[in-house]
C-alpha cells in the first residue's frame, strides 16, 4: 500500500499541476543560490576586496596633492628669479617698430642734410623731432654742407616698449655710412631721445674662391647656340615665343621690352645628365626713356652685364629652361 505524499493532499496541487510544482522548485533553487552568493561577496572575501579599492582610490588622491602641493611652492620659489631668455621678445613686443623706423628715417632727411643757407629752416624741420628745449641744430655748428643722396634702414634694435634704437644705412656727400637714431616711444607719440650717432659702413666681406668645377664643352658649344633665342624672347616677354623654350610645366613672365638683348658674354655648364644648373652672363641693351616711360632716340644705348641662373632639361634632344634666377656666383671661362 502507497502513501501519498503531503503535498498531493495540498489543495492547491490540483489546481496548479506540473508547471507550479517546477516553478516552484526552481524558484527555491534561484532564491537559495542568490542567497549563497550575498553570503559569499558579503563575506571577508569581499569586505578584503572593498579596503583593496579604497586603499588605491586614496594613494591616487594622496598623489595627486602632493603634486599640487610642489607644483605651488615651485612657482612661487620662482617668482623672485629672471625671466627666461624667451620673455625677452615678449617684453619688447609693445614698441612700434614699423612707425619707428619710418619715423627715423625722416628725421635722417633732415638730420643728414645741411648747409649755412638753409640753417633756420633745418632748425624748424628738426624740433618736430626733438623734445622741448633741446638744441635746435642738434650739435652742429652752422658751418659745412651735407647731402644725403639715399637711405634705408639696416636694422632695429628694440630694448623695451619704450626704446629702441634704429640704423639707418645712407649714402652721405656720396660715402656710404650708418646713422643709430634713438627713438622713444609711448602712447602719445614718438620723439628721438638723443642725439644720433655716425657709425662705419659695412665691411667689405673677401668672397672665398670658389673650388674648381668641372665643365661640358660639348653641352656648352649646344647651349651657347640656343640660349640668345631665349633670352631675346624672356627681354620682349612675349609668351608665345617664349613658351616654345619652356619645359613643360614651366611659366615665366619675361621682361616686357625692359631691355634688349645683346649677347652672352659668357656661359658655365658643368658635366652631368638630363639636369643641369647653368650660369650665364648675359649683356642687355638699355634704351633712354622720358619721365613717361617712353624710349627716346638720342645716342648708344647703355649695356648692362648680368649674371643668371638657369636649370636646363634635356628632352628629345633639345634643352629647355626649366627656372632662371639671380646667379650667386659668376661663370668660368667659356
Amino acid at each position: 500500500m502507497v502513501r501519498r505524499s503531503t503535498v498531493d493532499r495540498s489543495p492547491h496541487s490540483a489546481e496548479h499541476g506540473l508547471g507550479y510544482e517546477a516553478e516552484t522548485e526552481h524558484s527555491g533553487r534561484d532564491q537559495t543560490g542568490r542567497q549563497r552568493t550575498r553570503r559569499t561577496w558579503g563575506g571577508a572575501g569581499g569586505r578584503w576586496l572593498v579596503w583593496l579599492f579604497r586603499a588605491i582610490a586614496w594613494a591616487v588622491l594622496l598623489l595627486i596633492g602632493y603634486r599640487g602641493v610642489v607644483a605651488i611652492v615651485s612657482g612661487e620659489s620662482g617668482t623672485g628669479q629672471p625671466a627666461p631668455a624667451t620673455s625677452a621678445p615678449a617684453a619688447a613686443s609693445g614698441f612700434p617698430v614699423t612707425l619707428a623706423d619710418a619715423y627715423a628715417m625722416q628725421f635722417g632727411q633732415v638730420y643728414l642734410n645741411y648747409n649755412p643757407g638753409d640753417a633756420a629752416q633745418r632748425a624748424a624741420h628738426l624740433g618736430d623731432f626733438l623734445p622741448s628745449g633741446s638744441d635746435p641744430q642738434l650739435g652742429w655748428n652752422g658751418r659745412g654742407t651735407s647731402q644725403l643722396q639715399s637711405e634705408v634702414v639696416a636694422a632695429t634694435n628694440v630694448q623695451d616698449a619704450q626704446h629702441g634704437v634704429v640704423t639707418l644705412l645712407a649714402r652721405v656727400n656720396g660715402q656710404l655710412m650708418q646713422l643709430g637714431v634713438p627713438v622713444y616711444a609711448s602712447s602719445s607719440g614718438l620723439v628721438i631721445s638723443s642725439a644720433p650717432a655716425w657709425l662705419p659702413a659695412p665691411a667689405r666681406a673677401a668672397l672665398p674662391s670658389a673650388a674648381p668645377a668641372g665643365s661640358d664643352p660639348a653641352t656648352q658649344a649646344v647651349l651657347m647656340n640656343q640660349l640668345p633665342a631665349f633670352f631675346q624672347a624672356y627681354a620682349s616677354g612675349n609668351q608665345v615665343t617664349l613658351g616654345r623654350f619652356l619645359a613643360p610645366g614651366t611659366s615665366l613672365t619675361g621682361l616686357n621690352g625692359a631691355v634688349n638683348f645683346q649677347s652672352i658674354a659668357n656661359i658655365s655648364v658643368p658635366p652631368g645628365g638630363g639636369t643641369r644648373h647653368i650660369i650665364a652672363t648675359v649683356v642687355w641693351s638699355v634704351p633712354d626713356r622720358n619721365t613717361a616711360g617712353q624710349i627716346t632716340k638720342g645716342g648708344p644705348p647703355a649695356q648692362l652685364q648680368m649674371g643668371y641662373a638657369l636649370t636646363v632639361v634635356k628632352q628629345n634632344g633639345t634643352w629647355y629652361v626649366r627656372d632662371i634666377s639671380a646667379a650667386t656666383a659668376s661663370p668660368g671661362s667659356p
